[in-house]
């Protein structure tokens, strides 16, 4: 059992030492530059072309669910039919 803890152990420092050697390019230098450019776009859009995506799909998705919750409610509005 100590031995199985001592492993244990052992790996877990070594995983740990070994990620805090790896070092992480900082990019926020340059995400500043983009996002501070002046080019005439919203700052929702300067990301690329998943920005635009995301951007158009959620305006759509929300159109969407306005025109839906709209229909609904007319339809809860109008009364029902006797037969």
């Amino acid at each position: 059992m100590w031995r199985s803890l001592r492993s244990l152990r052992q790996i877990s420092q070594r995983t740990i030492s070994t990620a805090s050697r790896r070092q992480l390019e900082n990019r926020v230098p340059e995400k500043q530059k983009l996002f501070q450019e002046d080019n005439g776009l919203p700052v929702y859009l300067k990301g690329g072309a998943m920005d635009g995506l995301l951007y158009r799909v959620t305006m759509g998705l929300s159109v969407f669910g306005t025109g839906y919750v709209l229909y609904e409610l007319m339809v809860a509005s109008m009364p029902k039919k006797q037969k």
